[in-house]
């Protein structure tokens, strides 16, 4: 059996309702650390989904949601850069898909956060003075931000070569 026939024989001998359960239990936990449980909720779909998209009727078949709230749902993750919105070829629905390396790129976005939260409090520093109690609080924060920064992106430096090492030893 070929690769492609295995998955998709993996595919069809899926427990369903052990999918939904996953789908749902994830949401949660991407609920709980912030994000819109709608939006957690669509996220989770796609990313169990074999293509990774589906159109905005098959989410709300998947969810049991009205398609106003898909469209809630994907305009927040849109606007998070976690999907992106396709045009489905030679008809007048769009297919919501996630981007290839959904994670390594959220990651990224937020490295930027903490690039513009570092310089923002730079001014905050100079404006509270560097010598008074706010001042040397705000400082800190900087230095934490520059932390995580210098983290983060040797971090994803070390995914790429990890990755590169799994894609190598396949």
């Amino acid at each position: 059996m070929t690769d492609t026939a295995e998955t998709v024989a993996d595919a069809r001998e899926r427990d369903e309702d052990a999918v939904s359960r996953f789908v749902e239990r994830f949401a949660s936990e991407l609920t709980e650390a912030g994000m819109q449980r709608m939006a957690s909720r669509v996220f989770a779909a796609l990313l169990v989904s074999d293509t990774g998209s589906l159109t905005s009727a098959e989410l709300a078949e998947r969810l049991r949601i009205s398609p106003a709230a898909v469209s809630g749902a994907i305009r927040y993750l849109s606007q998070v850069d976690m999907v992106v919105r396709e045009r489905e070829p030679g008809t007048r629905r769009d297919r919501y898909r996630l981007f290839d390396s959904v994670w390594y790129e959220s990651f990224t976005r937020r490295d930027q956060v903490l690039i513009r939260f570092r310089n923002t409090l730079v001014e905050g520093v100079e404006a509270l003075g560097p010598g008074t109690p706010a001042g040397s609080r705000v400082a800190e924060t900087v230095e934490f931000f520059e932390f995580l920064h210098e983290e983060m992106q040797g971090m994803l430096d070390r995914w790429e070569v990890y990755k590169a090492k799994r894609g190598a030893g396949s």
